[in-house]
């Protein structure tokens, strides 16, 4: 028997018998619709967790911080965690790293007109942070190793201007760039109406610097950590400082090797990131990213996801034990044809074969229709059904990403082949009997 013969032979007994073949394949549909509508809300949740957390920041970038006063770190030999020029050169060497800035920080004042705004200053070297792939609002551009005190500001510290004198605050952002004059000052009393009260405190003897300056440009995410401080060439901020301790008259440690506060990564691949912060963490730094807690979250979304294909792991199961009686009930029906396939000369291989190919046709069929079912299920979670589940999602943490389900090419491929695989394992029982059957025994049978 030839294979043409073989499948013509197998659709007709499927449809001679519609009733039972289509009750075998509604259970294999809602099988295979079950599984993977709950593994792409599993898949949906791991977007909407990436998306958030890409809000809150880059999840290419690692910080890195010294573990400890790194002065103090630095008089002590072969200390570990000291962020100086030495370790920043070490960490871009690192595979993966695609670049890497020493980070000082400072808490100042910049003042424009009567209104100011405090607010912490990272010193970064200006020619990393293209890499780092900030973008600012139209209008405005990045800082480049020409600046001296330009300031980048971040997408809400605009909004924080205000006139000490006054009560009433606004909210509505200073337009920065047109600014015609500003300063920036670590005096945190600058702007403020001077009480004459007759003493004079310390800080009143402090005599401040002010430098000119001007807003370069404004960053365009206005989640993450860089819209809640402002950047500067990092020399300009190293000048900025030592005039600030001078001025307080603050006395420091100095091992003659500069230090920094700490460093910012940025990482090529983020699937990278969780490998390269365990180096640092082992070479004795303290590390924080955003991805760590992508990988967190991503372990949430697998277990949620493991609890759902499971719960629709059943109902396939409960579809092939469909397939493997709507078999063995065919093979009573058809005894007697069986004997008569015998007697002929039919080849034992090809009688197994056909009962193993009818209940495959029913689990391909019933996965591919169970797929189609699955698409329009996932379409309408995503659009009309989309409000009342990111309500039921919010519970686990998620749902509040583009898409609450997504269904990847590679899971649709997989759930047709599972599909299949399940009908041709419910049937090989069937089959197996069918080929042991007796030819005599099969032609006195009715």
């Amino acid at each position: 028997m030839n294979s043409r013969d073989l499948v013509d032979l197998c659709f007709r007994n499927l449809l001679r018998r519609r009733t039972r073949t289509l009750l075998a394949v509604i259970g294999v549909v809602v099988g295979t619709c079950a599984i993977v509508v709950m593994m792409s809300i599993g898949f949906g949740l791991t977007d909407s967790y990436k998306e958030q957390i890409e809000s809150y920041g880059n999840l290419h970038m690692i910080t890195v911080m010294s573990n400890g006063d790194g002065a103090v770190m630095q008089k002590m030999k072969d200390a570990k965690g000291v962020i100086n020029d030495k370790a920043i050169n070490d960490m871009e060497k690192m595979k993966g790293v695609g670049a890497v800035t020493p980070v000082i920080s400072e808490n100042l004042v910049i003042g424009v007109g009567k209104k100011v705004a405090q607010t912490q200053v990272l010193g970064v070297r200006p020619e990393v942070l293209e890499k780092f792939n900030y973008k600012v609002l139209e209008g405005g551009r990045l800082l480049n190793s020409g600046d001296k005190y330009e300031i980048l500001f971040g997408n809400q510290v605009p909004t924080w201007f205000q006139d000490p004198n006054s009560d009433q605050w606004s909210g509505e952002p200073l337009d920065v760039m047109s600014a015609k004059k500003m300063i920036v000052t670590g005096d945190d009393t600058y702007g403020q109406k001077k009480q004459n009260t007759g003493e004079k405190t310390d800080s009143d003897k402090v005599v401040y610097k002010q430098y000119d300056t001007r807003a370069i440009g404004v960053l365009e995410n206005p989640d993450d950590d860089s819209a809640y401080c402002a950047y500067m060439n990092i020399t300009a901020l190293e000048d900025i400082a030592k005039e600030l301790k001078k001025a307080r008259k603050e006395s420091t440690y100095s091992s003659g090797t500069k230090t920094y506060d700490e460093a910012l990564v940025y990482v090529s691949d983020i699937n990278d990131s969780a490998e390269i912060s365990k180096q640092l963490r082992d070479q004795g730094y303290q590390t924080s990213s955003p991805s760590d807690w992508l990988e967190s979250m991503k372990e949430t979304a697998k277990m949620i996801q493991g609890i759902l294909g499971g719960i629709g792991g059943i109902s396939l199961l409960v579809a092939a034990l469909g397939i493997t009686n709507t078999m063995i009930m065919s093979i009573y029906e058809r005894t007697k044809e069986i004997g008569v396939m015998k007697v002929i000369g039919a080849n034992l291989r090809d009688i197994r074969k056909m009962f193993l190919l009818e209940a495959g046709l029913i689990g391909f069929i019933g996965g591919f229709v169970g797929l189609i079912f699955s698409f329009i299920v996932s379409l309408l979670m995503n659009t009309v059904l989309k409000d009342i589940i990111s309500i039921a999602l919010g519970s686990f943490g998620g749902g509040t990403g583009s898409a609450i389900s997504r269904i990847p090419i590679w899971l649709a491929v997989a759930a047709v082949a599972f599909a299949t695989g399940i009908g041709l394992m419910a049937g090989y029982y069937p089959a197996k009997r069918a080929m042991n059957l007796s030819a005599l025994e099969s032609l006195k049978n009715e």
